[in-house]
């Protein structure tokens, strides 16, 4: 199990931020090896990713799903992926927006487990992969909602 907790400041009103954590397009620049990611639903969505995970190429086709939605405030989102021979990989997170002046304070309480080959890899080089991942994750959405509120 691998479990993330922090939070990012992000230069953009709260409205923004929202609107931005619930465009497919936005999210899918964002997300590290994001290939595609589409709604099926209003609360769904399908999702191809490709990562490596240590010596490991992975290609995750998976589904997301959002419950506990509170517009513009909060949601929880979770899903879980198939990796081929490589494993599973499923998990949550809970994202709380929380007003800042002009800015927003984005809250996020993360846990993910892995099946297969991926749990056999070690909770060390699992984890460190995770942080990787959540990094470029928050550092490129951060700079896209502050874009996309800056032009418009």
């Amino acid at each position: 199990m691998i479990d993330l907790k922090g939070e990012e400041r992000i230069a953009a009103p709260r409205d923004s931020v929202w609107a931005a954590l619930n465009d497919p397009a936005v999210l899918q620049h964002c997300i590290p090896g994001c290939e595609s990611l589409e709604w099926t639903s209003p609360s769904d969505l399908a999702a191809l990713v490709k990562l490596r995970v240590g010596p490991l190429p992975i290609r995750f086709r998976g589904e997301i799903h959002l419950t506990n939605v509170n517009p513009p405030v909060s949601y929880t989102i979770s899903g879980n992926g198939t990796g081929g021979l490589a494993g599973v990989a499923g998990g949550s997170a809970d994202v709380t927006l929380t007003e800042d002046g002009n800015e927003t304070i984005l809250h996020y309480d993360i846990t993910a487990t892995l099946g297969g080959r991926l749990a056999q890899l070690g909770a060390k080089l699992m984890g460190s992969t995770a942080h990787r991942i959540a990094a470029k994750f928050f550092a490129d959405f951060s700079a896209a909602a502050a874009a996309k509120t800056a032009s418009g």
